[in-house]
């Protein structure tokens, strides 16, 4: 039994008789004096780890500050100076604030598995519906999962640490032990508790049915959070000491080799610490099929809604926590091998930031095409430098099957972003390169592309140049030959045609892995600067594209208006990563007229797909398309359209409409959607002809049916509102097209099934009030429409309404309204306030005061929003826009964060915000040629079949198109050899020997380039997996201005469109 003592305080006791104030105590003294405490646990607290990681901790930091002062800075002789005076009182600060590795506040509790059976699903009953059984089987598949998950954990603790713990055992310092495995009993511990709840749940599942919930209360906890976070951060020093302790320790490596060696599943100890890295997007994915099977009016819907937007928000957390571990983890490694003490210097400040790093293949080229050598690099892309270095693999290979090993990186070069130029190959590319093609032969040196391709496209090209000029000459003959007419040269062109396109999209597919850089070199002899070009080859086509967008963002974050473009509102701005925010483009006049002043109106984005633009620059930036800005008013009775083009790099306005009355808003209506996946990349990849349908409202109550390809704008019908009231907002569903007027009601037109366009005559009135209709939002097969302070629920078919209270104060209306998941959100005219309402329910879930998160002076009133890529934008009438991350999942769209301020706003109100996303083709993602190439880069092909299998091997190609035999044509036959019975041909043997060199059949198809190459089984499964888009943001008002500092407004009442552009995302 324990001897409980009081913990003396000597200290205060002298300092008493000598009549001396007290000295001031930390907290874990006061509290060890003022409780009983054994001399265990005194031993125990005084021994912690963490002590003595602070300690270490605050050395290397006066290390680091007397290497800054080494370098002559006053600043860090400052800071030296400082920390070495308050080094003790560091000290006792982290030991006062209970941050130690063992004393967490977390209260251990023992569970006794007698008591706690593990969950255990009764019998089917019979009577249950399909959903209801499929329910079941989900749940079976969450307590089979988190049983296993709980075993691993068990495993760790029980096979790998608490040997190594024990005293006995001199395998592995205890120290090291603790760091290795810490919080991993704090996380057992969450989930014995969590399997403890789920097991009372299905017990009575038939009853109940709910699971949603359990998840919100098990997993909402900031404990089980922090202990999560705690261990992430710590997984990569966790692996580090393994590896070095492997190859230190020889027992140790031998330790693991038999645990693995004598478990059943063959696990390694990497392989089972990763499993709670990996645990919360596996309840993610259990909790959408969840909700796919669960009614509409299930009890349980809002609950597993909840549920999905809490574990969604801590796997953003603990994913972005991981990956700024991993980022210092790269830095402090690559630092380590740095000599030089500037470029040191550079790598431990604190304005740069690691963006991205990836192991690549360096490849050099011959003259000729061929590879002379190819080794690995791994790029780091800091937001101002890029770093090329060395890789190294150390350590026995035995040690990689444990836990992967690390390379070990020495600089090669660093090169300013700045000077860094990325050379791509694309529709422009082609000619340039052609250009550069000779002066690559004379100089020897590589430029663009593959020099093999360009040196076949160039013959090819002059190959076609002399067959024109031989047509021209067969016109003229005036014999008739069957084998030599117009008809047989006109399809040599063909054919010539057709093999240069098939070798322009080789030339493209080989650009789809290959990263090209142009950096800057040393002066030649006189001066001048050199650029020399390094050529990598990236793993997958997401990893180029991947490359070129992070570079192109880089360089957009060094502008004046992205340094600093955001204004971050988090208490610890670190989390928030460099390119999270969006980054200002451009800034661009739209609707600009001499005579009088348009207001803007509406905005949309008209996608479209070039398939010429490939896999070049211009696409991993804008995204493609159209940009229709459309407006009217302000002293003029016409309204105007203006259309930008997206396919390059800045918006290019290409074509004004005009209009016979005001344009007060637009709607893009989207062909019905393909069923499956197969038709979903069937349609992406191909170029809809049609055009897409835009209809356009306007102030005389008609509303114009337009249809657009490319600027081609064709209107196809005009429909007349009865009233005549003006079009405030439109919105369509698969059969309805839905009109909010200024009279308060709703205009509805209906088409039939499979038809284009609206049947004039079927328009019904919808009342709703007597205020005018604002804002219109399409919810699954019904319209939310405001009017007032009410919102209308329209049902489809039967347009029956159900009408929801929104705001108490009747003169307050709705504004717009944008909706995410399941909520939707809602902002009201002079308020600053917006609400989250519950699709399904109509409850109201969350209301947050927009001005109490910024810190712009005085109120802001919302006067536009959109939800676009996990934020929500909004727009004020004072021109300040803001973001809010929003989880992206079925969950419900609620705001956690404070959010960020843009420092770039307009002069006047934010009129509109659109966004534009745009999925590149997953043909384009698929790795491999278009068509079956040879490894000479020549267009591939199949053997004629009529060739001799004896006959000497082939020099060159067949050129045919369509013509495949001219026996059939008039004429005689032009032949050197004597006619065969009367000057026939015998019908068995083929017209044209391969010297003849009439005819190369590819495909039976001539049009079989456009198509390409169909995907193959692995290409398949890559293009489905993993889907790019490219995403920007418009928004609309007149002027910009920043928001700090007293820099003048530029264009203070002229209509300005800025352009944000957002990051490449990778769904699923």
């Amino acid at each position: 039994m324990k001897r409980p003592v009081t913990a003396p305080s000597p200290v205060r006791q002298k300092a008493e008789l000598r009549g001396r104030p007290p000295l001031r105590l930390s907290t874990d003294v006061r509290r060890l004096s003022e409780r009983p405490v054994s001399w265990t646990d005194v031993a125990i607290r005084a021994s912690t780890p963490h002590l003595t990681t602070i300690r270490q901790n605050c050395d290397t930091k006066v290390q680091q500050l007397m290497r800054s002062t080494r370098n002559g800075t006053k600043e860090g002789l400052r800071k030296t100076t400082l920390a070495m005076i308050r080094r003790v009182a560091f000290l006792q600060r982290k030991n006062s604030t209970g941050e130690g590795n063992e004393d967490t506040g977390y209260l251990e509790v023992s569970i006794c598995e007698l008591k706690h059976p593990p969950a255990q699903l009764c019998p089917t009953p019979e009577g249950l519906s399909s959903q209801q059984v499929i329910r079941r089987l989900i749940l079976s598949s969450i307590v089979q999962s988190e049983s296993s998950y709980l075993d691993s954990l068990k495993r760790i603790l029980q096979e790998y640490q608490k040997p190594l713990l024990e005293s006995h055992s001199s395998i592995l310092n205890p120290e090291k032990v603790h760091q290795i495995f810490f919080r991993l009993k704090e996380i057992h511990q969450c989930h014995s508790m969590f399997q403890i709840a789920l097991a009372s749940r299905v017990s009575d599942w038939d009853q109940s049915e709910m699971i949603g919930d359990l998840f919100v209360a098990s997993f909402s906890k900031s404990m089980v959070q922090s202990v999560y976070r705690d261990y992430i951060n710590n997984f990569t020093k966790a692996m580090a000491l393994i590896k070095k302790a492997c190859v230190s320790r020889p027992a140790f490596l031998d330790f693991l080799k038999r645990k693995q060696a004598s478990s059943a599943d063959r696990i390694t100890l990497y392989g089972l610490m990763v499993k709670p890295i990996q645990r919360f997007p596996q309840f993610i994915l259990l909790l959408q099929d969840m909700l796919k099977n669960t009614p509409l009016a299930h009890k349980d819907r809002l609950p597993l809604q909840l549920a999905l937007t809490e574990l969604e928000i801590l796997a953003e957390k603990l994913n972005e926590e991981r990956r700024l571990a991993d980022q210092d983890a790269e830095i402090q490694q690559l630092s380590h091998s740095v000599g030089d003490r500037t470029l040191n210097k550079l790598l431990n400040s604190e304005q740069r930031q690691l963006i991205h790093c990836e192991l690549l293949t360096e490849t050099v080229y011959g003259d000729k095409g061929q590879v002379l050598k190819s080794k690995r690099r791994k790029l780091f892309l800091f937001s101002d430098f890029l770093i090329c270095a060395n890789v190294t693999w150390k350590g026995p290979p035995e040690i990689s099957s444990l836990v992967p090993l690390g390379a070990k990186c020495s600089v090669k070069w660093c090169a300013p972003l700045a000077q860094i130029q990325v050379e791509e190959v694309g529709q422009d590319g082609v000619a340039m390169s052609r250009r550069q093609s000779s002066a690559s032969n004379t100089a020897g040196r590589m430029f663009l592309g593959p020099p093999r391709l360009f040196q076949d496209l160039e013959e090819l090209q002059h190959d076609l140049a002399v067959v024109e000029e031989v047509s021209l000459l067969v016109g003229t003959l005036h014999g008739l030959y069957q084998n030599l007419n117009s008809t047989v040269s006109q399809d040599w062109c063909c054919a010539l045609q057709r093999l240069i396109r098939l070798k322009e999209e080789q030339i493209q597919d080989a650009n789809k892995c290959c990263l090209r850089l142009s950096i800057p070199g040393r002066p030649d002899r006189s001066g001048r600067p050199v650029s020399i070009m390094v050529v990598f080859n990236t793993l997958s086509p997401h990893s180029k594209i991947s490359w070129v967008n992070r570079i192109y963002l880089a360089k957009l974050a060094q502008r004046k208006e992205n340094s600093p473009g955001w204004e971050c509102h988090e208490d610890d701005c670190r989390t928030q990563a460099l390119f999270g925010a969006p980054l200002l483009t451009c800034s661009l006049p739209v609707l600009s007229s001499r005579t009088h002043s348009l207001t803007l109106e509406a905005a949309l984005h008209s996608p479209s797909q070039s398939t010429l633009l490939g896999l070049c620059s211009t696409t991993t930036c804008l995204p493609q398309g159209y940009l229709w800005v459309a407006g009217g008013g302000g002293g003029s009775l016409h309204g105007q359209v203006d259309i930008f083009s997206l396919n390059r790099t800045t918006p290019r306005l290409v074509k004004s409409v005009p209009l016979r009355s005001s344009v007060l808003c637009l709607e893009l209506v989207k062909e019905s959607g393909p069923q499956t996946e197969e038709e979903e990349e069937e349609e992406a990849g191909r170029v809809t002809r049609a055009g897409n349908i835009i209809c356009v409202g306007l102030q005389d109550g008609s509303i114009h049916v337009h249809s657009s390809v490319d600027t081609a704008v064709e209107t196809l019908q005009t429909l007349v509102t009865p009233d005549g009231c003006p079009v405030l907002c439109l919105r369509h569903s698969p059969s309805f097209l839905f009109a909010g007027l200024a009279s308060g009601k709703v205009a509805v037109f209906q088409r039939g099934a499979g038809e284009r366009l609206w049947d004039v005559d079927s328009c019904r009135l919808v009342l709703l009030g007597s205020q005018p209709v604002h804002a219109l939002l399409a919810v699954e097969d019904g319209v939310w429409a405001s009017c007032g302070h009410h919102v209308s629920v329209i049902q489809g078919e039967s347009l029956h309404t159900q009408v929801l209270e929104v705001h108490h104060d009747p003169g307050c209306r709705v504004r717009c309204m944008v909706r995410s998941g399941a909520g939707v959100w809602m902002a009201f005219t002079q308020e600053s306030s917006i609400q989250l309402f519950h699709t399904e329910t109509l409850e109201l879930l969350q209301e947050v005061n927009i001005s109490a998160r910024s810190r712009h002076p005085g109120q802001l009133t919302v006067s536009c929003m959109l939800i676009c890529q996990g934020l929500l934008w909004v727009g004020t009438d004072q021109g300040v826009i803001l973001t809010f991350p929003v989880p992206t999942l079925e969950g419900i769209p609620r705001i956690t964060g404070k959010g960020r301020t843009s420092l770039n706003a307009h002069c006047g109100p934010v009129d509109f915000l659109v966004s534009a996303s745009r999925t590149l083709v997953p043909d384009f993602l698929s790795r491999g040629p278009v068509l079956s190439s040879s490894p000479d880069g020549e267009a591939g092909a199949e053997e004629s079949s009529s060739q001799d299998p004896e006959a000497p091997p082939l020099k060159g190609l067949l050129l045919q198109y369509r013509v495949t035999s001219s026996s059939q044509l008039p004429g005689k036959l032009l032949s050197a050899q004597p006619p065969q019975d009367g000057g026939r041909t015998p019908p068995d043997l083929p017209e044209h020997r391969p010297e003849d060199g009439s005819i190369y059949e590819v495909n039976e198809d001539p049009d079989v380039w456009m198509r390409g190459r169909a995907v193959g089984v692995g290409d398949e499964r890559e293009a489905k997996r993993s889907r790019m888009t490219s995403t920007a943001v418009f928004s609309g008002g007149r002027g910009v201005r920043r928001t700090e500092g007293s820099d003048s407004a530029e264009n203070a009442t002229q209509n300005t469109l800025l352009v944000w552009q957002l990051p490449l995302m990778l769904s699923q």
